[in-house]
């Protein structure tokens, strides 16, 4: 364990006005807190808290955030109280170690409706103090350094959970250094097995070719100096995950992959930089598509740095990061470029960005998302988005994650050019709005009065702030509808038991769903996103509605007139209990759609057409037409077997077609006829169970999408 003195010289290096007596007297109190404690590898456990606030020093990281990592698990773990923390260490202090504890006891890995919750306690934690999730984050870099001693399940567990959570938050925290190790750490447990044939193949190409990094750092060097650029150049073969990312990105073999070595060069001046790159350019060929620019137009984080690609000895591609000093510090620690400290005073960095802002900027489209799974999609969104730099025709930059579409663009400029969007330009050329826009690409987007967002614009939106903006119109544009069906659904249920659905009665229910108000509740009601018998056990439990009798087929779909017929569409064939949307089609009465069927963006541009509508309650025959995709093992009885399980499980086989037939598997389309999205998925559970059955989906036909969109037109 590092001692006392040694710690306190450490952070001396950086900052020789430390307050030495804190951070000893914090050692000893830690140390004094945890006596008696191990850890799962048997040393004592304040050698844990000693090794994150070393991992912190490297960051150079002020006094209090120091302080912090040495006692960041005594209110969880010791008899230690905030008061007492607060008394002897100042309110700071205290403040930091209570918002590790509460971070520690998020359990991120948990279901998907807990962890969108807890992603907003951690959002909250982070917006109050960007410095808990850096003792955090180094919390968790040393317990992956140290994972072997914990069981094998929970090895799994934390793998899974820094690979999903810590490691791009590092990331998108600018801490690339600490995103790369924490993968790496998590990788060796998740697939050692793929981490171990990547190293081996290393090794095996240093044998045969050299080590290359020294050959190419002399070849810059040399090329540098000709010029008369003072410049500090370093290479690396890039982190085992790193590579096998990109082998399963590209779906590329080992062989086939370049660009697994990156080098950087640390210039005096911006103005070096781009001579640099320059120099660079001449030497070596540049690899098209492959250059960005981070220092014209940098990162959210502050990250600054030229980007390039090029061809090198033997053909071999490079990568090449090009900084000043300043960039390469804020590059290394991120936002916590804003705390670190150099010659005992705040290093004043231009390039660090206000944690406040950055924290305020990402957490901005958050906010609005009031469904915990929507919160989360747009968290994940956020964390794990790469950048694209597109300009208006004006010439102004506006950033956007990789794969934002036009409707993207459009609502990072404004909210009311997105919604008014009816279509776009993209270097002057008209394009669909699902166009996939690239760096440097100058966007237009045309707008008309009167334009209101689609639902089908969700599937088109890759943005979180995008999918919040559109996702809140249509609340609003459909809440009086959704309102006026959910009041005749609500009187419906409530006198099926014989009771009244006054405004009071709405009122309790809302309160007892944990809704704003009665309007709000009859909303979700008019929505299908709550159901009426929810409804009426939210006030009478015990009168709530059981299910109807069996509903009348012709009668299945609830919002249409007295004389509209409908019909399913073949390209979705939506079943009761999946959101669904009615496109009136000329001579065809309605057509009954799933929300997200592709053919949808066919009559976009045609909201006249389009009906809320939803399924009737009650028990639905099995008449539904659905296709499933089946791959079986080709073996004695298996068919038989599988049509058994399906006929136990009350669906019916309505035609069966083979598609494929190999020598050790059939393919086939199994047509069932079923009652409900639950029967589905209780036949699809069942045949996935079946050993034979190598895989199985529902099938959603692009013939018959074709055949829908001649139709159509």
């Amino acid at each position: 364990m590092i001692a006392a003195d040694d710690l306190i010289a450490l952070v001396r290096n950086y900052n020789p006005k430390t307050n030495e007596a804190l951070i000893r007297a914090a050692f000893a109190y830690g140390e004094a807190m945890h006596d008696g404690q191990t850890r799962q590898s048997g040393d004592p456990y304040f050698t844990h808290p000693v090794a994150v606030a070393a991992i912190l020093t490297e960051q150079q990281l002020d006094d209090a955030t120091i302080v912090t990592a040495l006692l960041h698990d005594t209110i969880e773990d010791t008899k230690s109280t905030y008061l007492e923390i607060s008394e002897r260490f100042g309110e700071e202090v205290a403040m930091l170690v209570d918002g590790v504890t509460k971070l520690t006891n998020l359990q991120l890995s948990s279901t998907e409706t807990k962890q969108a919750e807890n992603f907003r306690k951690l959002f909250m934690a982070m917006s109050k103090d960007l410095r808990v999730i850096l003792v955090k984050l180094a919390d968790r870099l040393h317990n992956m350094r140290t994972i072997k001693a914990m069981r094998e399940e929970k090895q799994l567990q934390k793998a899974r959970e820094t690979m999903d959570i810590y490691a791009p938050l590092a990331g998108r925290m600018g801490m690339q250094w600490m995103r790369e190790e924490l993968e790496d750490l998590a990788f060796r447990v998740i697939n050692p097995e793929a981490r171990v044939s990547i190293i081996r193949r290393f090794i095996t190409l240093q044998r045969e070719a050299g080590d290359v990094i020294p050959r190419i750092t002399n070849d810059m060097r040399h090329e540098l100096d000709a010029v008369g650029i003072e410049a500090e150049v370093f290479g690396r073969a890039k982190k085992p995950y790193s590579i096998w990312r990109k082998m399963q990105e590209k779906e590329l073999s080992f062989s086939r992959l370049s660009d697994i070595y990156g080098f950087r060069i640390i210039t005096r001046s911006e103005m070096d930089c781009y001579r640099a790159l320059g120099t660079i350019h001449r030497r070596w060929r540049a690899v098209p598509g492959r250059f960005k620019d981070y220092v014209s137009q940098p990162k959210s984080n502050g990250y600054r740095s030229i980007h390039t690609t090029v061809s090198g000895r033997d053909g071999k591609r490079v990568e090449v990061q090009i900084r000043t000093r300043q960039m390469h510090e804020v590059a290394e620690t991120g936002v916590a470029a804003h705390w670190s400290y150099r010659d005992g005073v705040r290093a004043q960095n231009p390039f660090a960005v206000d944690p406040a802002k950055w924290i305020a900027s990402l957490t901005e489209q958050f906010t609005a998302e009031e469904d915990h799974d929507e919160f989360l999609e747009a968290v994940k969104l956020e964390m794990y988005s790469d950048q694209v730099f597109c300009f208006t025709p004006k010439g102004e930059v506006v950033k956007l994650p990789k794969g934002a579409t036009p409707l993207d663009f459009g609502y990072a400029i404004h909210t009311r050019i997105g919604s008014a969007c009816v279509g776009a330009k993209v270097d002057g050329i008209r394009v669909p709005l699902w166009t996939r826009l690239k760096n440097g690409q100058s966007v237009q987007i045309i707008t008309a009065d009167g334009q209101t967002p689609q639902a089908t614009w969700l599937d088109i939106a890759k943005t979180g702030k995008a999918k919040s903006a559109i996702r809140r119109s249509l609340r609003e544009a459909r809440k009086g509808r959704f309102v006026k069906l959910g009041r005749e659904i609500a009187r419906s249920a409530f006198e099926h038991v014989g009771k009244k659905a006054s405004d009071k009665v709405l009122e309790k229910a809302a309160k007892t769903l944990r809704l704003a108000d009665g309007e709000a509740l009859l909303a979700r009601l008019g929505s299908a996103e709550i159901s009426a018998r929810d409804v009426v056990a939210a006030v009478y439990p015990d009168l709530s509605p059981r299910p109807h009798s069996e509903v009348d087929t012709a009668r299945a779909v609830i919002g249409l007139a007295h004389d509209q017929a409908f019909s399913r569409a073949d390209c979705c064939q939506p079943l009761p209990g999946e959101r669904i949307v009615g496109i009136v089609r000329r001579g065809q009465g309605v057509i009954v759609h799933a929300i997200d069927c592709p053919n949808l963006v066919e009559v976009e541009d045609e909201p006249d057409r389009w009906l809320d509508i939803q399924w009737a309650e009650g028990r639905h025959p099995a008449v539904y037409d659905v296709t499933l995709d089946l791959t079986i093992g080709n073996d004695a009885g298996v068919l038989g077997r599988i049509c058994t399980l399906i006929g136990e499980r009350k669906a019916n086989i309505s035609n069966l077609q083979f598609r494929d037939r190999k020598p050790d598997f059939y393919r086939l389309d199994i047509n069932l006829e079923l009652s409900d999205a639950e029967h589905m998925h209780s036949v699809i559970s069942a045949l996935e169970a079946e050993s034979d059955v190598a895989q199985v989906e529902r099938k959603r036909d692009t013939d018959r999408i074709d055949q829908a969109r001649t139709a159509a037109e």
